[in-house]
C-alpha cells in the first residue's frame, strides 16, 4: 500500500518528469493575497505570474501546497472530527503552467497519472466541464475515452473560477471517482449530488479570459493552467479507504494520541482523536510559518484551535498537557518533505505546552460553569448568549469551542445575545479608556481596531508582502484617499513593517496600489495597530485598495544587526564589568546603535577593548539566532534578561544566541545571550558582521551609554581611522606604528617648552620691560607699599604666580596685576600676611573688575582673581584700587 508520502513523492516526480519546477510550499501566511487569512489552494504562491505582475525562470511547476481551512470564508472547523473528509490541514497537490501548456496537455497529464501512475481503474472515473466548453469535452474523448454520459456538463459556477469580480476566469473540468452503488448519492448534477459515492478527486482550471466590470469577456494573452488535488482524499482512495482519517499518515497521529492517553483509538474517544490529530497537524504548521497564538487575528485562529483540540484532550482524560507530545510523531511522519517542522519542532512543543498549561488552569472551572448554566435550562432551551459570552471573557472560551461543547448535547447558544454583550464590553471598555496623552495615541486608533481589527505583523519572517488598506487617517479622522504630495497615516489588515519598540526604530519603505504609491517614513504602533506614517509619491492611495508593501531592507538589515548586536554587548558588559549591569535605555537605527547601563565609572581602555573583543568573538561563532514563546516566569527561570522599559504580557518571545559552556542559561544550559524581546533580529551572529565600540561616556548619574557600529559603518569607521593614521604618520614622517610613541615625544616637548616659556614672561614681567601705567616700584599710599602692574604677553593664569614674587620683592603690602588677554582683562591681587588686617584683597580686585567691565571676583584675602571686559581702563582700575586703601 502506497502511504500518503509516497503518494506525494510520485505526483510531484511524474510532473518533475513532464519539465515542471518542484516549488516548495509557501508558507501558511500569504504574502501575496490579503484577502486570505491563511493559504488555501495551490495556486495562491503563483497568483502574480497568472496576473502578469510577476515572471520566473519557469514555466511549469508543481508543488504539494500546505493549506489551512479555519478562518474567515474559508472555515471547516466545526466539521473537523465528525465527517471522513473535513479537515483545518490538508496538502493540495497541484502542477501548473504559466502560458505554456493548455487545455490537451493537463488533461493528458491528469488522466495519465491517475490511471497509468496510480493505477485507478478508468472504468471508475467520470469528469464534468462548463457545459459551453465543447473544446474540453472533446478532450475527454480523445485522450480518455470517455463516453458521452461520462462527461457531464455543469452550467453553474462550480465549473467556472474567477480570481474575482474582475480578472483572469475561465471553466474547469473536475474529476470524479465512482465509490459503487453500495454508497447513496448520485454524479455530479444530479439530486443525489450530495451523497458520498461520488467524490471529487482533481479539479483543472482552464485560466483563459480576463472578465471585466460590465460583465463582458475576452481571452488572456497568457492562458494558463491550476489545478489541484487533495492529497488526504486521494491517499484514502488509493489506500482503499472511504475515510481521511483511515489513511496511514492520519492513522499513525490518531494512535500516538491513544497511546498517550492510553484509550482505544476507535472506541468512544474516536472523535476526540480525530480531531486533536487534525488539530496537531494545523497548529504545528502554523507555529513553523510564525503564526503565535494571541487573541486577534490569525494568532486568534491559531488559538481557537489549539484549545478546542485541548479541550477534546480533556475529555479523553489527559491530566497532563498532551499536544506537545505529539509533536515528534508529526515530525516522523511529515518532516521530511517539510523540513520546517523539525527546525522549529522546539519552538511548536514549548508553545504548545505553554498554550495546553495556562489553558487547562481555567478549563476545568469554565465547564463547570457551562454544566451549572445548563443545569438551569429547560431541555432543549439555547444557552443566553450572555452566558456564553462570559465563558469567553472570563476563561478564553472562544464561541465556537462553546459551541462544539453544547454540539455534544444537543443544544444551541444565542448568538445574538453574544453578540450584544460583546458590544456592550467594547463600549464600556471605549468609555473607561483615556489613552496616554501622547499625538499618536488618540481615542481614533481604539475606533479603528474596534472598526477594522489589530494588524497582524508578517515582519519576523518577511520584507515584502501584500495588505489590504483599511483605511488612512488625515489631520486626526478617517479619509477615503490621499494624494500625490499629501502626508496619510495608512492602516493595513496585514503588515510587514515593523513598528518604533523596545528601542528598535520604526522601519521605512514602499506601498505600492494600482493607484499610486506612497512613501514610509516612520512605523509606530497604538492599540495593536501598526500606523504606516506616509507620503504620498504619486497618484493617489484610496482605502480598500490592495497594496504591495516592501520594507526597506537595506535599512532592516542594519537595524537587525545593530538590535542583536545589542544583545551581545549587554552580555559582554555583564561578563566585563559584573551582574550589576542591566539595560537602561537602546536605539537600534540604521546607522549606529546606542545603549545605556548601570555602571558607577568610565570603562577604561582595556575594558573597551575586552568587551569589544568578546561581541566580536560571538559574532564569528555565527551561532543561530533562535526565537522561542514561553511565560516571563519560565523565561526568567532559564536565565532570560528582561530589557528595561519593556512591558511584557502573559507570553513572550525570548531571543537566544551564541554558545557558552556552562553559562547556566538555556533549555541546554550552555547559551551565552538570552532575552526577552519583540524586536527584529539577524538569522546568524555572522551577519551581524562586524562590531566597533566608538566609545563610553556618561548618560546620567549611574549610567553609562556605549555608541558603537556593525556591519559595512564600522569597516567604513576602521577604514577612516586608518586613513587618518596614515596622514598623521606622513607629516609626522614615522611609521603608522611609531605614531603613539612620536605624538607622546612631541606632547612632552610641547609641555617642556610651554613652561620655559611662561617662565620667561614671568621673568620679562617682572623686569618690568612689559609694564606700563605706573611700572613694577611700589609706592605707598596710606602706608601701605603698593605695586599696581598691566602685563602683555601675560596670561591669567601666571598672575597668582607673578603676584607671589612682587610680595616676595616687596616684603610687605599690596599688588595689583592686570593683564591684557586679547582685549579683556585678568585682574589678580595680593596682599601680605603682615598687612591683611588693613586690606583685603577681594576688595582690591571688585574695585578694579568695576572699572574693567566685568562684575565680582573673590578669593581669600591675602589672594583673589576677576576679570574684565575692557583692558583700556586699567588706569582707572589702579586708582579704583589706590582708593579702597586710602580707605
Amino acid at each position: 500500500m502506497a502511504s500518503l508520502n509516497d503518494i506525494r513523492s510520485t505526483f510531484l516526480n511524474y510532473f518533475e518528469k513532464q519539465g515542471h519546477a518542484v516549488v516548495a510550499s509557501s508558507p501558511l501566511v500569504p504574502r501575496n493575497d490579503p484577502t486570505l487569512l491563511f493559504a488555501n489552494s495551490g495556486m495562491v504562491q503563483f497568483k502574480n505570474l497568472f496576473t502578469g505582475l510577476e515572471t520566473r525562470d519557469y514555466q511549469r511547476a508543481t508543488t504539494s501546497q500546505k493549506c489551512v481551512r479555519a478562518g474567515g470564508k474559508h472555515n471547516d472547523l466545526d466539521n473537523v472530527g465528525y465527517t471522513a473528509r473535513h479537515h483545518t490541514f490538508f496538502e493540495m497537490l497541484g502542477n501548473f503552467s504559466f502560458g505554456d501548456y493548455f487545455k490537451a496537455d493537463a488533461i493528458k497529464f491528469a488522466w495519465e497519472l491517475l490511471t497509468e501512475e496510480f493505477g485507478i481503474p478508468k472504468e471508475k472515473l467520470l469528469v464534468t466541464v462548463y457545459h459551453t466548453d465543447d473544446e474540453a469535452a472533446d478532450i475527454w474523448k480523445k485522450v480518455a475515452g470517455l463516453s458521452d454520459d461520462r462527461i457531464i456538463r455543469i452550467a453553474t459556477d462550480d465549473n467556472f473560477w474567477r480570481m474575482g469580480p474582475t480578472g483572469p476566469c475561465g471553466p474547469c473540468t473536475e474529476i470524479f471517482y465512482d465509490h459503487g452503488d453500495h454508497i447513496w448519492g448520485g454524479p455530479p448534477g444530479s439530486p443525489e449530488e450530495d451523497g458520498d459515492r461520488f467524490i471529487e478527486i482533481w479539479n483543472v482550471v482552464f485560466m483563459q479570459n480576463e472578465q471585466f466590470e460590465d460583465g463582458t469577456m475576452k481571452p488572456l494573452k497568457m492562458q494558463s493552467i491550476d489545478t489541484g488535488m487533495g492529497l488526504e482524499r486521494v491517499g484514502a482512495l488509493l489506500q482503499g479507504k472511504h475515510d481521511n482519517y483511515d489513511t496511514d499518515l492520519m492513522r499513525n497521529l490518531i494512535e500516538a494520541s491513544a497511546d498517550a492517553t492510553s484509550s482505544d483509538p476507535d472506541g468512544p474517544g474516536k472523535t476526540h482523536h480525530r480531531v486533536i490529530a487534525d488539530h496537531l497537524r494545523s497548529t504545528s504548521f502554523l507555529i513553523a510559518d510564525g503564526v503565535m497564538p494571541s487573541n486577534d487575528g490569525r494568532g486568534y485562529v491559531l488559538r481557537r484551535i489549539m484549545r478546542r483540540a485541548m479541550r477534546h484532550a480533556h475529555l479523553l482524560g489527559a491530566s497532563d498537557p498532551l499536544m506537545h507530545r505529539l509533536v515528534p510523531a508529526l515530525v516522523r511522519q511529515m518532516g521530511g518533505a517539510f523540513p520546517e517542522l523539525g527546525q522549529a519542532q522546539a519552538m511548536i512543543e514549548e508553545t504548545l505546552r505553554l498554550e495546553e498549561t495556562r489553558f487547562k488552569q481555567t478549563l476545568d472551572r469554565g465547564l463547570k460553569l457551562l454544566d451549572d448554566e445548563l443545569a438551569g435550562l429547560p431541555e432543549g432551551d439555547v444557552l443566553p448568549g450572555a452566558s456564553a459570552f462570559k465563558l469567553y471573557d472570563t476563561f478564553g472560551f472562544p464561541l465556537d469551542l462553546t459551541q462544539d461543547a453544547l454540539r455534544e448535547k444537543g443544544r444551541e447558544v444565542d448568538t445574538a445575545g453574544f453578540d450584544a454583550a460583546m458590544a456592550e464590553q467594547k463600549a464600556k471598555a471605549r468609555a473607561a479608556w483615556s489613552g496616554t496623552g501622547e499625538a499618536a495615541d488618540s481615542a481614533i486608533w481604539f475606533d479603528i481596531v474596534d472598526a477594522y481589527g489589530a494588524t497582524d505583523f508578517l515582519g519576523y519572517d518577511t520584507e515584502t508582502a501584500e495588505g489590504q488598506i483599511a483605511t488612512l487617517v488625515m489631520d486626526g479622522a478617517e479619509a477615503r484617499s490621499a494624494k500625490a504630495g499629501q502626508e496619510v497615516q495608512i492602516i493595513l489588515n496585514q503588515s510587514p513593517f515593523y513598528a518604533e519598540s523596545g528601542g528598535q526604530v520604526g522601519d521605512k519603505g514602499l506601498i505600492k496600489t494600482e493607484a499610486g504609491s506612497a512613501f514610509v517614513t516612520d512605523t509606530k504602533k497604538s492599540q495593536g495597530v501598526i500606523i504606516h506614517i506616509a507620503t504620498v509619491q504619486e497618484g493617489e492611495i484610496v482605502k480598500g485598495s490592495a497594496a504591495v508593501l516592501e520594507v526597506d531592507h537595506t535599512r532592516r538589515t542594519s537595524i537587525r544587526a545593530n538590535h542583536s548586536a545589542t544583545h551581545l554587548l549587554h552580555e559582554a558588559l555583564r561578563a566585563a564589568l559584573g551582574d550589576h549591569v542591566a539595560q537602561r535605555g537602546s536605539l537600534n537605527a540604521e546607522d549606529r546603535l546606542r545603549f545605556d547601563f548601570s555602571h558607577g565609572k568610565a570603562l577604561s581602555l582595556e575594558e573597551i577593548a575586552g568587551v569589544e573583543k568578546d561581541v566580536n568573538s560571538y559574532i564569528r561563532q555565527n551561532a543561530p539566532v533562535e526565537t522561542r514563546i514561553m511565560t516571563p516566569d519560565d523565561a526568567r527561570a532559564i536565565g532570560a534578561q528582561a530589557l528595561f522599559g519593556e512591558k511584557y504580557g502573559d507570553e513572550v518571545r525570548v531571543v537566544s544566541m551564541g554558545t557558552q559552556a556552562g553559562s547556566g542559561k538555556g533549555s541546554n544550559g550552555e547559551t551565552y545571550s538570552l532575552e526577552l524581546c519583540g524586536g527584529t533580529h539577524v538569522r546568524q551572529t555572522g551577519d551581524i558582521g562586524a562590531f566597533v565600540m566608538l566609545g563610553d561616556s556618561a548618560s546620567s548619574a549611574g549610567v553609562r551609554r556605549i555608541e558603537a557600529l556593525t556591519g559595512q559603518p564600522a569597516l567604513d569607521y576602521l577604514r577612516a581611522q586608518d586613513h587618518r593614521l596614515a596622514a598623521v604618520a606622513l607629516d609626522l614622517k614615522a611609521q603608522a606604528a611609531d605614531v603613539p610613541a612620536r605624538v607622546k615625544a612631541l606632547l612632552d616637548e610641547r609641555k617642556a617648552l610651554s613652561n620655559e616659556v611662561a617662565q620667561l614672561r614671568r621673568e620679562l614681567a617682572m623686569a618690568g620691560t612689559g609694564g606700563q601705567g605706573g611700572g613694577a616700584e611700589a609706592e605707598v599710599v596710606n602706608g601701605i607699599n603698593f605695586v599696581a602692574q598691566v602685563l602683555s604677553g601675560v596670561s591669567g593664569k601666571d598672575l597668582p604666580a607673578l603676584i607671589d614674587e612682587h610680595k616676595a620683592r616687596i616684603k610687605s603690602g599690596a599688588v595689583l596685576l592686570i593683564a591684557d588677554a586679547g582685549g579683556k582683562a585678568a585682574v589678580a591681587a595680593g596682599v601680605t600676611d603682615d598687612s591683611k588686617d588693613k586690606v583685603s584683597a577681594v576688595d582690591l580686585v571688585k574695585a578694579a573688575v568695576v572699572e574693567l567691565g566685568g562684575k565680582g571676583g573673590g578669593g581669600r584675602a591675602d589672594m583673589a582673581q576677576g576679570g574684565g571686559k575692557d583692558v583700556t581702563n586699567a588706569d582707572a582700575a589702579i586708582n579704583a584700587a589706590k582708593k579702597v586703601l586710602e580707605g
